[in-house]
């Protein structure tokens, strides 16, 4: 496929959530499958939450939903979109898998890891980079509408929610799903398709 002409897919995510990140993993094991190149943007629940009425305990859970995206916000300007993936990657593996909590030690590290700079940590902290957050968020938004979550995927012009799925699909069960997730997405006039979660996320 290294011969192919790679088609683009926009990703947007927030590191706080755990579906978007299996749907993360599952998009990298198709592009290793299909001619994509995944591109990676930022979107908030924090922003996507903040006007509705949700459980109290729901936006408790939101109250340190800021940091992340304001540090992924932060690298992007320093550095370019391209080192969004690599750090999404670092601090997904620390908040999903290692249980950490996501505050300025986690940033530093995960940033660090990435090959970036730790002091970009600072931006959790800081309202500075709202705006942008705003606006990639709503870039997302405006493709795929209001009643979504994260993450939302975009190829060829058809945008989604999802998909929801756990655990991560691999090899060619992942480029199976995308086949026909890309086929529905793109069917003139489709909009949903969804059934009640029975299992919680599974990272392995």
């Amino acid at each position: 496929m290294a011969d192919e002409a790679r088609t683009p897919v926009d990703f947007w995510f927030d590191p706080k959530c755990p579906w978007a990140w299996i749907t993360s993993r599952w998009i990298l094991e198709v592009e290793k499958l299909r001619p994509i190149e995944v591109r990676w943007h930022v979107m908030s629940l924090a922003v996507l939450n903040e006007d509705k009425d949700i459980p109290q305990e729901y936006r408790d859970m939101l109250a340190d939903a800021w940091g992340a995206v304001r540090v992924c916000v932060a690298a992007e300007q320093k550095y370019g979109p391209e080192v969004l993936g690599g750090l999404y990657t670092e601090l997904g593996t620390r908040r999903h898998h290692e249980k950490k909590p996501l505050d300025v030690a986690t940033f530093r590290e995960a940033l660090e890891a990435a090959g970036l700079d730790p002091e970009l940590a600072a931006a959790a902290e800081s309202t500075e980079y709202d705006e942008a957050v705003r606006a990639s968020h709503q870039d997302g938004i405006d493709r795929v509408g209001q009643e979504v979550g994260t993450p939302v995927i975009e190829v060829e012009g058809s945008a989604f929610f999802g998909p929801v799925v756990s655990p991560i699909p691999r090899g060619e069960a992942a480029a199976k799903l995308w086949d026909g997730v890309v086929a529905v997405a793109g069917t003139d006039g489709f909009f949903e398709l969804k059934r009640t979660r029975t299992r919680d996320p599974i990272f392995d």
